[in-house]
């Protein structure tokens, strides 16, 4: 599968990035450009000012499911307020959110940890279920951090195709089980498809499959549907079935930069994981004080989600207005087949300042297009009518 960026690619290259190259105007923002990235990461530190230098301008940044419209007001506010005092470790500030997470969710707080986003969760899941060679089923095409951690920790992974609706099949997977299965791992909404599984069935599916593995529902794009809260998973969490539920404040709320997540499990789950990750002490005060403050702020999420599906519509129009069938989303991105080498479809969009990613499955290109603002879609529209 031609997928060349991962979200833990970013954050290995970033220690180098943050060190050698924080004065280079712009660098951050073109360093996502899959062809420029792969030139940069293969390029003798010498040389690598060289390839910043030639970089094009990224006039829309589409590669990387993030919300252009965030964050609030309120957490940017909370940002600035929160300075003076940073140099203090914000002990009560992380209990504060994990009370305000596990009272709207209606869990105990002991089955919430707080993290750096959701890489650490997954990464902790990752290394715990593989450490004894354990099989780890999920998707085929689906997000891979997870899984390709459990790879570099000796877990053999299971991959199952997805339906002709490019829906995770949960009866496929069910049946992969073996007595070496340790984890099925499940994205929901999945990325890069955008699709999302019937809510019943999912549930179904995890009473049932809970009982003999422990099952990961990673619920990153759960704030685009339509009711999260009739989606979301965490009902399992509260029966006390065998299941981790993880989220993000990375897509919705705008928080990809600030580094906010939590994961919902069993109060002895959450300890097993602790080893394999920092927790709450990796998120910065700033940080921490922009989750309380925007946590469930349904004005501005309320706006935000207005603005992606204005902006998902007028990319729906465009694809049809070129001919282009794409897969319905649920999502702050869509996916649709193209008609040439998805890597040289990648190059040609940046050379016109476009940044987007391309998969291939199913012995197909594929583009994913995440959804930026209105310029930024229109930004698109014009380089992909050059090569449509």
């Amino acid at each position: 599968m031609a997928n060349e960026i991962t979200r833990r690619t970013w954050i290995k290259s970033g220690a180098l990035l943050a060190g050698s190259f924080a004065f280079i105007s712009g660098a951050a923002e073109k360093l996502l450009a899959a062809p420029v990235f792969r030139a940069f990461k293969s390029t003798a530190l010498t040389d690598k000012a060289a390839v910043l230098s030639s970089m094009p301008e990224l006039k829309a940044r589409l590669l990387a499911n993030e919300n252009p419209f965030g964050p609030s007001d309120k957490a940017k506010k909370a940002i600035q307020d929160a300075i003076a005092n940073s140099y203090q470790y914000p002990f009560l500030h992380f209990s504060e959110l994990t009370s305000k997470i596990a009272a709207y969710e209606g869990l105990n707080e002991d089955q919430i940890a707080l993290d750096a986003g959701s890489t650490p969760v997954l990464h902790a899941a990752a290394m715990y279920f593989s450490k004894d060679g354990g099989s780890i089923i999920c998707g085929d095409p689906t997000y891979d951090d997870l899984i390709r951690c459990a790879a570099d920790f000796g877990g053999k992974i299971v991959k199952v195709p997805l339906t002709s609706e490019y829906k995770l099949d949960l009866d496929a997977m069910e049946k992969k089980i073996d007595s070496g299965t340790k984890l099925i791992y499940i994205c929901n909404p999945n990325n890069p498809t955008a699709t999302v599984l019937d809510t019943t069935k999912l549930k179904d599916f995890v009473e049932r499959v809970s009982k003999k593995v422990t099952v990961f529902i990673d619920e990153a794009y759960i704030d685009y549907l339509p009711d999260p809260k009739s989606s979301t998973l965490f009902d399992a969490v509260k029966k006390g079935q065998n299941v981790l539920v993880a989220r993000t404040f990375s897509k919705l709320y705008g928080f990809a930069g600030l580094r906010v997540g939590y994961v919902a499990s069993s109060k002895e789950m959450l300890q097993k994981l602790s080893i394999y990750t920092v927790g709450d002490q990796s998120i910065s005060a700033p940080a921490i004080m922009a989750a309380l403050a925007a946590y469930q702020d349904q004005a501005f999420l309320q706006e935000a989600f207005k603005k992606t599906m204005a902006s998902k519509e007028f990319l729906y129009k465009t694809l049809k207005a070129e001919g282009y069938d794409y897969i319905p989303s649920s999502t702050n991105f869509v996916m649709f087949q193209l008609k040439m080498d998805g890597r040289k479809f990648s190059d040609e969009m940046m050379k016109r300042g476009v940044g987007i990613r391309y998969w291939k499955f199913n012995d197909k290109d594929w583009c994913r297009v995440s959804i930026g603002r209105m310029d930024e879609m229109q930004a698109f529209a014009e380089a992909f009518k050059q090569l449509s």
